[in-house]
């Protein structure tokens, strides 16, 4: 081949290479985002210029939905099941875990006394999915993502009737005691927490398409910005009350969260939990809730009847997760002590600095404190996004670790009774997805019921 051919078809490829990586390392910039929202046209070149930086992108959606089966990283090698000892005190966990030996998502009712499976449910997923609208926007990719074998139970609620309410970031689901389907509410894209009130009614996240917060916020486009809503569910599945967080924001004078961060993620608030309030104190009102919003590391106590911001707490947790009422005065916080750092290339970005930490809230003193912090450090709890904590009545702390598929009890004196590792015959440890401990009067009186039938 003549020398100077060669050496402008190496330029040639070259110039290509140079360009693709361009294209692919701006990705989401200037001339993607242009031709996704339609503001600017650049026609052949835009098109391919999205075609390439999705590329990368569309490799990660196809290994991530498989990968989410999977504990982020495979710790505690020597640990499957149960480790530890009992308890005493009449106390049950249910379970909401990816047994990887049936490929499956399944719920477990656990007598913790003896360690012992007491009830499983086994729902139908793909039956169920098959009822959904998938012409809808926000549910076209449902078989693909939420198929029984990818489908991650969150959540379950446990019914008097001996069902349970759960979703997996999908439409909201109830089935009976025997799995079977009662009801389907997919009137929105219910996500994370599924807590009661005192009326009876669930609070949940849900994403609410078409928006209810402004356009100059959202745009027109699913998944251009994802509206978090507060959604009050009646025991039917009917929706009773819905509120856009974003609008939340703004009606309460905090418009700059919302427009600040939606310049860099079409997720600015990622709401995570919803407590709501059952009595009234000196420092709230039954009917209240408290909201978790993760991506702008804040606690709020919202009152519905008002449409008022009561509360706000920041500073002292990022990333958090799970709000719970201790009693009159004091809330507790799961913070996942979550920071970017420099490692926007992990998934998810950042790094737990030092270990995942249980804040409690005192109201009358306006102060923090940290509970159990030296067992959390102790035993390297580092759940990076997820997990959960309640601080039980006599004081025992129950975390789930949700990242990496552990459960762990704590006795109040620091001590560690018992962990839980959702390991599966082939070895690996899979996810956990938000169980719960039931303790409570009312929680026993219903387990035992469910037990008998």
């Amino acid at each position: 081949m003549d020398l100077l051919k060669k050496i402008k078809i190496e330029l040639w490829v070259l110039f290509l290479a140079g360009l693709i990586s361009l294209l692919l390392a701006i990705g989401t910039g200037v001339l993607v985002r242009q031709e996704l929202v339609g503001s600017v046209k650049f026609g052949v070149v835009s098109k391919a210029a999205l075609f390439l930086a999705e590329i990368p992108l569309n490799i990660k959606r196809i290994q991530t939905k498989s990968g989410d089966l999977f504990a982020k990283i495979q710790k505690f090698p020597d640990i499957k099941g149960f480790q530890g000892k009992p308890l005493e005190e009449e106390t049950y966990l249910l379970l909401s875990k990816y047994d990887a030996d049936i490929e499956r998502s399944i719920v477990e009712l656990i007598d913790l006394r003896s360690l012992e499976v007491k009830k499983t449910w086994r729902p139908d997923i793909d039956q169920i999915n098959d009822l959904v609208d998938t012409s809808l926007p926000e549910f076209e990719n449902l078989e693909r993502d939420k198929n029984a074998k990818r489908y991650l139970i969150m959540h379950p609620f446990l019914t008097d009737d001996g069902g349970l309410i759960f979703h997996d970031n999908s439409p909201l689901v109830k089935i009976d005691k025997n799995s079977q389907l009662v009801w389907q509410n997919q009137e929105d894209n219910f996500h994370h927490s599924i807590e009661q009130d005192h009326e009876g009614n669930l609070w949940i996240p849900s994403f609410i398409y078409p928006t209810q917060v402004d356009n100059k916020y959202a745009g027109s486009e699913w998944n251009a910005y994802f509206d978090d809503a507060i959604t009050k569910v009646s025991p039917d599945g009917k929706i009773l009350f819905q509120k856009s967080v974003g609008n939340i924001l703004v009606e309460n004078n905090l418009e700059f969260l919302l427009s600040h961060l939606m310049y860099y993620t079409n997720d600015p608030i990622h709401l995570n939990d919803i407590e709501p309030v059952l009595s009234d104190s000196m420092h709230w009102k039954r009917g209240d809730v408290f909201l978790s919003l993760c991506n702008i590391s804040m606690v709020v106590l919202y009152r519905p009847s008002t449409n008022k911001i009561i509360w706000k707490g920041t500073g002292k947790f990022i990333q958090q997760h799970d709000v719970d009422i201790l009693d009159d005065h004091r809330i507790s916080i799961f913070n996942n002590n979550l920071h970017l750092f420099n490692n926007r290339k992990e998934d998810p970005p950042g790094v737990v600095d030092g270990n995942n930490e249980v804040v409690i809230y005192d109201f009358k003193t306006d102060s923090y404190s940290k509970y159990l912090d030296e067992s959390l450090e102790q035993n390297n709890v580092r759940t990076v996004d997820e997990g959960l904590s309640q601080i039980l009545d006599n004081g025992d702390l129950f975390i789930e670790e949700q990242n990496y598929g552990r459960l762990l009890y704590f006795n109040k004196d620091r001590s560690l009774q018992w962990q839980y590792v959702n390991r599966a015959d082939d070895g690996n440890v899979y996810q956990l997805k938000w169980s719960r401990i039931l303790y409570k009067p009312e929680d026993i009186i219903k387990v035992r019921k469910i037990i008998e039938i």
